[in-house]
């Protein structure tokens, strides 16, 4: 077996057991994430770089604050604990497309140059939004529901309550930019160790940075525009928040009950890996 699968197996095993300890991701949680870390990791240490930073720290964001989250979100989960549908919604388009490129190209370190390959560009450009999206969408909720600010409707910018989908503050979108900073971060700094590429090509990588601070911002809003569209909330007057189903003590906000928050993560990755991607191939 190749050294770096088992050095992938051992560290997905460990992350992923520690994960399972401290509440952030159940049974099926662990199982899923460990399939997902092995993946990244096997093929190309930036693509579990970034997929790391994602998850460590969004981790421990969720963890924060949790007895003010606990008052205003009616689907509050001590330690924040993810199952294998929330960990494939944040990982399973990223998982297609790391095997995409293992099949194109094996285990070889990343040089972004669409000149050598439109595809392979894309493919990387296409991860890199995705984390990007991910980081932003959790840095922005879970710091955005502590900001002392009122949350604003993206539609309409009216005042709503905390934990209302779609609703933003200024807090939340910082987060979400310097969130999508984290994971630009995490796929340059490797590269300073492999050099893989030419010093004119390695310098232009570092564009990944601002790329990704944009997407992790792009998403965070693609993600509220769709929340406050398409995904019900409503204010039940029984448990004092606000609720993502109808009922007759629920009084609605905003949005139509087509998405759940599922559903919206997955098409918001979508638009945000697919802008990101052709984004690339234009600067790279």
């Amino acid at each position: 077996m190749d050294n770096q699968v088992i050095i992938a197996v051992l560290i997905s095993s460990f992350i992923a057991i520690r994960a399972y300890r401290k509440n952030s991701l159940d049974v099926s949680g662990a199982f899923a994430g460990f399939f997902v870390m092995v993946v990244h990791l096997s093929v190309n240490y930036r693509f579990g770089a970034m997929l790391l930073a994602f998850f460590f720290s969004s981790s421990k964001l969720t963890k924060m604050g949790e007895d003010r989250k606990r008052s205003i979100d009616a689907d509050f989960k001590e330690g924040g604990q993810r199952n294998w549908i929330q960990v494939l919604s944040n990982g399973g388009i990223a998982t297609i497309l790391v095997v995409a490129f293992w099949n194109l190209t094996g285990s070889q370190d990343i040089c972004l140059n669409s000149k050598e390959s439109y595809l392979i560009t894309s493919l990387v450009g296409a991860l890199i939004g995705h984390y990007s999206c991910c980081n932003g969408d959790t840095w922005s909720s879970e710091l955005g529901v502590l900001s002392d600010a009122q949350p604003r409707l993206i539609t309409t910018f009216k005042p709503v309550r905390r934990g209302t989908n779609g609703g933003i503050t200024k807090a939340g979108l910082l987060a979400a930019a310097a969130a999508g900073s984290v994971i630009g971060l995490a796929f340059v700094l490797p590269g300073l160790f492999t050099r893989s590429c030419t010093n004119d090509v390695f310098l232009k990588q570092l564009l990944v940075i601002p790329l990704s601070t944009l997407a992790g911002l792009a998403g965070s809003l693609i993600d509220s525009l769709l929340g406050a569209t398409l995904q019900f909330s409503g204010f039940c007057s029984v448990r004092n928040k606000v609720v993502s189903k109808p009922g007759p003590t629920v009084k609605r906000i905003s949005g139509l009950r087509i998405l759940d928050n599922n559903g919206v993560n997955l098409v918001s990755i979508l638009l945000t890996s697919m802008l990101t991607s052709f984004t690339c191939l234009y600067i790279f």
